[in-house]
């Protein structure tokens, strides 16, 4: 027993005399305020979206579907494959045949690091998690029951399927002796100005950054706010309202047939010297002789704001106080009236041309 109570860890004088004189008493009350955030335009438009999608798979008529045989097919391992499994051989090999007498013999230090205030507050909230589920109450729960629903693919989805088939076909097929032997010239870049300058300034930013004075900062307190939409955005979703229900009733018998008629334009002769020039500049940088650079030293310039620059800075500042200090309950209600302007006789026109 007096063993196993010297292998145990021993806690500092000091933390153990604050823990044993801590008393619930000192604690502050504080209060929980539980906000709740509205969904926005954009989650309200995928949860719509979302539904859609579900009803249509819903609907879907398995009958329409074709029975297809899946073949299976046994693909060889690539070059890079075969390297690598080779090295683990090799390293495999070297680790058995490895003599354990040539290791040193090395002590194995203990060292005993008490929980910062984060682990013990962590822990805390873990043991209360548990406590809580440990102690939950089942027969609140209600009865549910899972519906399987099987997404079938789509079109997309099959033609991409035949694609990969069809290159899997290729590569499988493909005759080795019509390839040519070719060397690889490895070219080392040297990075540009604007790089070295770029690595210059987030050395020093990191510099900054690691010999920050926290002791400088001030305590602040974040305030939530729920910005309710405008007009114009209240206006925009009406409009994309009215066009989602438009497509969706949108008639396809009234639609025609076209064709589609591909054009192959030749380059102008514009783009065939700007081609030209492109590939002799890159000529020249192949064959540019790196000994003829001098060294240059860089020097950082500051550039102050303009007095525009602070006069636009005062009126988008006097803007906010105005925006964040504006009283509400100074609005009058308005009716929005919406007209539906009919297209001109150029325009009937032109729909005709199309």
């Amino acid at each position: 027993m007096s063993a196993d109570l010297k292998k145990l860890p021993k806690v500092d004088d000091a933390l153990k005399n604050q823990l044993e004189g801590f008393t619930p008493e000192k604690l502050k009350r504080a209060t929980t305020a539980e906000k709740t955030a509205l969904p926005t335009k954009e989650e309200l438009a995928a949860e719509k979206q979302h539904e859609e999608l579900l009803h249509n798979i819903e609907g879907f008529p398995c009958n329409k579907l074709k029975r297809t045989s899946t073949s299976e097919r046994i693909v060889l391992p690539t070059s890079e494959d075969v390297e690598k499994e080779k090295q683990e051989l090799q390293h495999l090999k070297a680790v058995e045949g490895f003599n354990a007498a040539n290791l040193k013999h090395a002590q194995t230090q203990e060292k005993v690091v008490l929980p910062n205030q984060e682990d013990i507050e962590t822990e805390r909230t873990h043991q209360n998690l548990i406590k809580g589920v440990t102690g939950f109450d089942k027969s609140t729960m209600r009865h549910a029951e899972t519906q399987e629903k099987v997404a079938l693919p789509a079109k997309e989805d099959i033609q991409t399927e035949k694609t990969h088939q069809s290159i899997f076909q290729g590569v499988q097929g493909f005759d080795k002796t019509n390839m040519r032997h070719t060397e690889t010239q490895e070219k080392v870049a040297l990075p540009a100005k604007e790089d070295i300058e770029s690595e210059r300034r987030h050395l020093k930013l990191r510099e900054g950054v690691e010999k920050f004075d926290r002791s400088t900062m001030r305590p602040t307190e974040t305030s939530e706010k729920c910005s309710l939409p405008t007009p114009t955005d209240i206006e925009t979703e009406r409009r994309h309202l009215k066009l989602v229900a438009g497509v969706e009733k949108f008639d396809k018998s009234t639609m025609r047939p076209t064709e589609t008629s591909e054009k192959c334009s030749l380059p102008t002769p514009t783009d065939i010297e700007t081609e030209r020039t492109h590939q002799s500049l890159f000529q020249g940088l192949e064959k540019f002789d790196k000994l003829s650079m001098k060294s240059t030293d860089t020097v950082e310039k500051i550039v102050l704001p303009t007095t525009e620059d602070i006069k636009t800075e005062k009126e988008q500042q006097a803007l906010r106080a105005g925006i964040e200090g504006f009283d509400a309950s100074v609005l009058k209600k308005t009716e929005t009236q919406e007209k539906n302007p009919l297209p001109t006789k150029e325009e009937i026109e032109q729909e005709k041309k199309a």
